[in-house]
């Protein structure tokens, strides 16, 4: 390979089609390749990075199963774009009792900066007191407000974020990001724990406070493994359930 694998993070001792794969994702999270963008095939990447075009292939299997591109027959292969079907898809987790996967629409009820407290701040991987987009929305099932979200996000990621209080939103935050900062998220940790709804639960969720709700917690990170986002999601039992397939 070139000497753009022997670079100060080491990737150098990775196998070859792991350093193909660093080069390729640190080209899509610079922004150099943009979501949507076709990239060069393989012949072509072999040829630049000095190797097989087996250990190309490779490479971009490993992407492609991170979801970061998507390969179309015939056509090549592209970085992948987020739309609000393929962001419901890969992360969103509630489901009717029956199990059928249920449309979320979504209201927004406020946003304002806040400074990261301790605990936010470790969450978020940033200083306490950073700077920090804060949204509140409500997310209705089946026309029942069911999921009352709480979102951090760092503002110098995203200077401008202005979600309009009192408004639907059409799209998904993480078809924002993308779309408006070209900020892809590719990875995202959850923690779940059940919870006592809180009187201001019980208002926006129109139930009584006290109620089992399951509270989820997710980190969600960018291409380049940045955080970009802290949601903490704070769901009713009664009607829906959350659905993780574990392959």
């Amino acid at each position: 390979m070139d000497n753009e694998a022997k670079d100060p993070a080491g990737t150098e001792f990775q196998p070859l089609y792991a350093q193909v794969k660093a080069l390729i994702t640190r080209r899509i999270s610079s922004g150099a390749w943009k979501p949507g963008a076709l990239i060069p095939n393989e012949f072509q990447l072999a040829a630049e990075f000095n190797v097989s075009q087996g250990t190309v292939r490779k490479a971009l299997m490993a992407l492609e199963a991170e979801r970061l591109i998507v390969r179309r027959q015939g056509r090549g292969t592209y970085v992948a774009r987020h739309t609000r079907e393929r962001a419901l898809f890969h992360f969103f987790r509630m489901v009717g009792t029956d199990d059928r996967p249920v449309d979320p629409s979504s209201r927004a009820l406020s946003q304002k900066s806040v400074p990261a407290t301790r605990d936010i701040a470790k969450r978020l991987e940033v200083e306490r007191g950073t700077p920090l987009h804060y949204i509140t929305r409500i997310r209705l099932l089946k026309t029942v407000p069911a999921i009352y979200e709480r979102i951090y996000a760092p503002a110098t990621l995203m200077p401008g974020l202005t979600i309009e209080p009192g408004t639907e939103m059409i799209d998904e935050m993480y078809v924002i990001y993308q779309e408006n900062y070209g900020i892809t998220i590719a990875h995202a940790s959850e923690r779940v724990v059940a919870v006592a709804a809180t009187a201001e639960d019980a208002r926006l969720l129109d139930i009584e406070p006290g109620t089992p709700l399951l509270e989820i917690t997710r980190v969600a990170r960018d291409v380049g493994k940045v955080v970009v986002e802290l949601r903490i999601s704070r769901c009713r039992t009664d009607q829906f359930r959350y659905a993780a397939e574990l392959n």
